[in-house]
């Protein structure tokens, strides 16, 4: 066995553990660490095709931004990011089916197939043209594209790294909260109860 086909069944590996670990697991920063394990290892997939251009672009759009924006909108909503995500299985029947019927024609269309066999040739790269493209003729849109995801990034860091007021245990929302000097509307003060009780006697 050589080199190509250890790193091949390496990342196949790592591809399927982390994508059951990205559906199965209850903590959906998990499940996002886990998907970008599966992205990368498609990279690393399409790196050995000799697709060097689709390659790096899997790692920027996919890895660099879907992903990113995947972490920054589970940051910024209300509920916590580290809380268990509560899962129930719906339509289990029909999904299974589905699912073996599919695995049994993939699996069919594989055995019956004649597949031809080709030596492994040498690819020629393209990132190099495309890097003097992308540093010579588009070098104005590549810097613009840069700095609008760096103030889209530290805007988000800020929006989730605001602090929030805390909420007191006996208060809701809308409703003023009583300050510990500030005496209570159903207690009396001890001339008033006094001056009730004079008033009673009298």
């Amino acid at each position: 066995m050589d080199l190509f086909a250890v790193v091949f069944y390496l990342f196949a590996i790592l591809i399927i553990g982390s994508a059951t670990l990205m559906v199965f697991s209850k903590n959906i920063v998990h499940s996002a660490f886990a998907l970008m394990f599966t992205l990368g290892g498609l990279a690393v997939f399409y790196a050995l095709l000799y697709a060097g251009f689709v390659a790096v672009t899997q790692l920027l759009v996919y890895v660099g931004g879907i992903l990113v924006l995947i972490l920054f909108g589970v940051m910024l909503t209300t509920q916590g990011y580290f809380e268990k995500v509560k899962t129930r299985t719906v339509n289990l029947v029909p999904a299974t089916i589905f699912t073996a019927i599919v695995g049994v024609l993939l699996i069919s269309v594989f055995v019956s197939t004649d597949w031809t066999l080709a030596p492994l040739r040498d690819g020629e790269s393209t990132m190099t043209a495309l890097g003097e493209l992308l540093m010579t003729d588009f070098m104005l849109p590549f810097q613009v594209a840069g700095v609008l995801l760096l103030l889209a990034m530290i805007g988000a860091v800020l929006m989730a790294s605001r602090t929030r007021t805390p909420k007191s245990p006996g208060s809701s929302y809308g409703s003023p909260v009583s300050s510990p000097d500030s005496p209570d509307s159903s207690s009396q003060s001890p001339d008033s109860s006094s001056a009730g009780e004079e008033s009673h006697k009298t």
